[in-house]
């Protein structure tokens, strides 16, 4: 089965982080195995990618994080969307489209 090359997805991490916290917070782990069961296996996102993904939304407002106590006790840093996130999260939709657009007319040049 073929994977998706970070390269290629890398700019659109941000986008799918978003979209899983728009529905609730969420901690590391399991917006990891959340991204790879949406994917169906296809996108497997790296544990230093998601926490410089964190590191990079949470110094530009889109997220903030805090400290909770999961049900077995553990506390963990969860990660919650902002407004500006949800800003974002919507530019970024439309910059998708459009680039979604662009991209097909050399891939699927004619139909």
């Amino acid at each position: 089965m073929i994977e998706i090359s970070s390269d290629i997805i890398r700019g659109y991490n941000d986008t799918m982080i978003l979209f899983l916290l728009k529905k609730e917070p969420s901690y590391g782990y399991e917006l990891s195995k959340q991204i790879k069961n949406l994917s169906d296996g296809k996108y497997i996102i790296k544990e230093t990618t998601l926490y410089s993904a964190f590191s990079r939304m949470e110094k530009n407002g889109y997220i903030e994080s805090f400290v909770s106590e999961s049900d077995t006790g553990k506390k963990r840093t969860y990660y919650r969307i902002t407004e500006a996130g949800i800003q974002y999260y919507n530019e970024k939709c439309e910059e998708w489209q459009l680039t979604k657009e662009v991209v097909e007319r050399f891939v699927n040049p004619g139909g």
